[in-house]
């Protein structure tokens, strides 16, 4: 990864903040994005600091917006000449019944998820075409199958695999390496900042944190998916369980999800 332009959404906090990290620890120039500027100048600074030999552009975006994600791509190719890494990391996740939930909540799901990926992937594509370069998504492995509690979040990631997919078929013979990344539950914010029924964010996890697969140990397996050009990197053994026996027994796997999810503190599934 050695002076690799990357471009990270999200990057101020959970598996963003730990990619930047180890891109910089490799020796990559980086073009961080987020709407948190407070967060994002602080992971600036950390290393640069840190990292003195690499270059580290901070970029105040919103992924929703379609002129941020362009304006992103554009302040990254004249700053570098290259853009080698888009890493479409931002997203926003949710908790609530489809038949409690206000319709906008899947509204900001599907902008920040799905579209935040489409804007950020168009403006960056002529680029990573130019550098046979990589375009990477997290997604979720709710992206594989339906998760109870998150219709607009599986929705976003679904669409998101779809697109990507796509994409990647027709880039099949130009040297464009196109991934999805499904992580599994790991430890970051996005659970503490998920969006209740009425919109607004939940303020904790209903997950025990300290369980789950280390935001760094993620980023490790990512970078280590760019490096191969794999297509799809499924982390967890949970993970992967979930996505290998839906495809022989799906009804029992509803089973499973349902009884697990049901278990969550304060689960809105209590109430069916």
């Amino acid at each position: 990864m050695q002076n690799r332009v990357v471009i990270i959404t999200g990057a101020a906090s959970g598996i963003g903040l730990a990619l930047a990290r180890a891109f910089a620890a490799q020796g990559a120039h980086l073009c961080l994005a987020d709407r948190n500027t407070g967060a994002l100048s602080g992971t600036v600074q950390e290393l640069i600091a840190q990292y003195p030999d690499i270059s580290v552009l901070a970029i105040p975006a919103d992924v929703s917006k379609e002129a941020d994600c362009k304006a992103m791509a554009e302040a990254c190719f004249l700053r570098f000449g290259r853009i080698d890494i888009l890493i479409n990391n931002a997203g926003i996740s949710m908790r609530a019944l489809f038949k409690d939930l206000d319709l906008t909540v899947i509204r900001q799901l599907m902008d920040v998820n799905f579209w935040g990926t489409v804007y950020c992937t168009k403006y960056a594509l002529p680029h990573l075409l130019a550098a046979k370069g990589s375009v990477v998504a997290i997604s979720s492995v709710a992206g594989f199958k339906g998760l109870p509690a998150r219709t607009g979040y599986s929705a976003s990631k679904f669409a998101i695999q779809g697109f990507l997919d796509t994409l990647r078929i027709e880039h099949l013979y130009d040297g464009l390496h196109v991934m999805v990344v499904a992580p599994g539950f790991t430890a970051s914010n996005i659970r503490f900042t998920a969006l209740t029924a009425d919109g607004s964010p939940q303020g904790e996890t209903p997950r025990n944190e300290g369980k789950m697969m280390p935001a760094q140990t993620v980023a490790r397996h990512i970078i280590k998916g760019i490096r191969k050009r794999k297509a799809q990197v499924v982390l967890t053994l949970q993970g992967k369980a979930v996505i290998w026996v839906n495809k022989f027994f799906p009804r029992f796997v509803d089973r499973m999800e349902f009884k697990v999810m049901s278990k969550e503190p304060d689960s809105p599934l209590k109430k069916t």
